[in-house]
This record gives C-alpha cells, structure tokens and sequence, in this order.
C-alpha cells in the first residue's frame, strides 16, 4: 500500500478531570519490556505517543507510516538538516510538521542536551548505537530522570542487525506487520544478491570507497567494516580499506595506488557549507554530480588507476547507506562488479519502489551515478 501524501494533523490534548463526589482515580498506562539491538531489556509505554529521534529519520517514516512524524517532539536536526539537506527539504515538503519538532541538538557535533530533552517529557528516546556509545553517561541521566532509551543499529550493514532494528521499530509504533514487510524484503533482497555473486565465482575485484564531503582537494574517510565497507564485501568486492580502518577513516593516498582499485566508489551528498563535497541527494542534477566527481581523477597517479582505464567511477548517495532500503545500493555495486550477474535487475528502479510503497516523497534526483555515463 502507498504511503497516503495528504495526512490530517492529530491533536492531542489533556484534560484535568476534578470529582467532588469521589477521589480522582490515575491508571498508568500499560507498559511492555522490548530488547534492543545491544540486548537490553527496556521498559516502555505500550502507546508510545511523545519520541525523541536521534537518526534513522527515512527508517522510522517507513516502519511508522502515515502519522508517524506527528508522535516526534525532538530530533537531532542537524543530523538531518545539515547532512542531508535536499532530503530535508524533501520531506519538509511533504511533512511541513516536521519544522515544528523540537532541535536536541547531536551527537557527533557535541550539542546533544540531556535537559532539552527531558523538557520535552517524552515516553522514549530512540537513538542510533553510535550516538548511545557517544553520549557515555547521559543515557543514565535519561533514564533516572524516567526516560526509556531503545538503540537501533542500521550502520553496522548487518542483516541482522537491520531486521533485529526494523521489527524493534515495528513494535514500538504498532505496525509489527508493515515492518515485518520490510524486513522481510530487505533480507531477501541481500540473500539474493549473495547468491548471485556465489554462482558468478572468481576473484573478487578490489574496490576503494571514499566519502566525498570535502571534494577532492582532500582525502575523504574510506570503510572498513561497516557501512559502504559491508556493502562492497556483500556485493562481491574486496574492499581495501577493510584491515586498515576499523569502521572509518582516510586510507593514504600511496595506498590507494598501490592497491590499484577495479572500481572506485564516491560518496556523495547535500551537505551544508561545503562547495567542494560531492553532490547528491534529491533535486541534483547527475551531470552536477559527475562534474564534482571530475576532480578526482585529476589527483596524482589516478589516471593509471584501472578503475579509471576501466570507466568504473561511480558515484552513490550518502544518505542510501545504513538505512532499510541500501539493498538497492548494494544491487547497484554488484551490477558494477558483475554487470552479467545483475544484468536484469535494475537498482535505480529498486529503489524508486520502496520510496512509493513506504514513503511521502519520491526517489528523484541523483542517487547513483557512473563517471562516464550509463
């Protein structure tokens, strides 16, 4: 079923009820203990109505649904607004709402208030596992203060970890259905990917990744075992980076040429403040994608690459990593590496379904790009 675009605005109030007659009788509200993607057992309201998102913005919309924002009072908005600035705007569009949430500041910029967020007197704050591990020892004061922490893992890029992650979801806004959907086609899009890449055989081509938020001036953060880093392993590549950064981090250039990549992947963005990042998301043009990505194949020692004799630069969107629909991503990496293997299947397209099945916007714009054109 589509995601319904036109979506009432739900109000809700409290009333302070008085009885002369008899004494005010309080119900608390019903309460259910859920396990997170760390194994811990968190006790929450079983109508969650009031949360605080720290990330995985596009993954709760799809788990929750139509109304779904309506239930959020905080967000770390710069982790939306800054990092992913076409898609905010995307769905500012769609959900005017969401300028109406309340900022708790984030993580990785050292901003996150503890005391905006109990301010807000949410039921429950969700967070992703590397803002629980960031925030240290203002989780407990959250959860002293009588608020439920749940942590969710999408950047791991483990199937487990994205079903384990999505069916949470599913539980905690009352669509166990719609998220088992979910789940259920992300794993089996990925089990099918492995097992074409199983039957293709042969060696797996050795790929670099670089995150591409500070142009090609300077060297970008590559992935070992997370993230891009998962993606190239499950689609068949062998990521150099993997054994020289642990989850992130810039691999030397002399590396990099020595190694001598088949395929070389750019991510990009809509990052704010940065003229030189290579840009993607929702609204951009392709050609201004490749014009960014032009840069790079000036650095020193990359026209020998055989990646660039090849014709296999490519460009794929920030934004598409760690989230439940990066299954789409990982058939377009495969159909790089195998194009005989994937020649049916069409990632973009892949990905233009789960933004109408599940979303308010549509998957317009530049999301995976090659160099030298189609």
């Amino acid at each position: 079923m589509s995601y319904h675009h036109v979506l009432s605005r739900r109000r809700f109030t409290i009333a302070a009820l008085a009885s002369i007659a008899a004494p005010a009788v309080v119900r608390a509200a019903p309460r259910v203990a859920v396990t997170d993607v760390l194994d811990r057992r968190v006790t929450v309201s079983r109508d969650v109505a009031r949360i605080v998102l720290g990330f995985y913005f596009e993954d709760y919309l799809a788990v929750g649904g139509p109304g779904a924002h309506e239930r959020l009072v905080g967000i770390s908005r710069g982790a939306w607004e800054g990092w992913r600035n076409s898609q905010w705007k995307a769905y500012l569009s769609a959900l005017p709402g969401l300028s109406d949430i309340a900022d708790v500041g984030e993580v990785d910029a050292g901003t996150f208030s503890v005391e905006k967020v109990l301010s807000l007197d949410p039921d429950l704050v969700i967070l992703a596992e590397w803002q629980y591990r960031g925030l240290g020892s203002a989780v407990a004061q959250l959860e002293a203060a009588g608020v439920p922490v749940v942590v969710l893992d999408y950047n791991t890029q483990s199937v487990e970890r994205h079903v384990i992650s999505t069916r949470l979801l599913g539980e905690l806004l009352g669509r166990p259905e719609r998220a088992a959907r979910l789940a259920d086609t992300y794993a089996t899009a990925v089990e099918e990917v492995v097992r074409r890449v199983a039957a293709a055989g042969g060696e797996r081509p050795a790929v670099y990744v670089e995150l591409g938020n500070k142009g090609a001036g300077e060297v970008g953060n590559s992935y070992g075992d997370v993230m891009w880093g998962r993606l190239i392993e499950l689609a068949g590549g062998a990521n150099i980076a993997r054994g020289r950064v642990s989850r992130w981090g810039p691999l030397n250039p002399e590396y990099v040429l020595a190694a001598d990549p088949e395929a070389v992947f750019i991510a990009g963005s809509y990052w704010t403040n940065r003229d030189r990042a290579v840009l993607m998301g929702f609204g951009v043009d392709p050609e201004i994608t490749r014009r960014r990505l032009a840069p790079y194949l000036e650095r020193p020692g990359w026209q020998r690459l055989q990646a660039v004799r090849e014709r296999r630069i490519h460009a794929l969107y920030h934004g598409g990593a760690r989230t439940l629909h990066d299954y789409a991503y990982l058939q377009y990496i495969a159909k790089v590496l195998y194009p005989e293997a994937f020649r049916d299947e069409d990632p973009l397209r892949t990905l233009q379904a789960h933004y109408e099945n599940y979303l308010p916007i549509r998957a317009e714009g530049a999301f995976m790009v090659s160099y030298f054109g189609a």
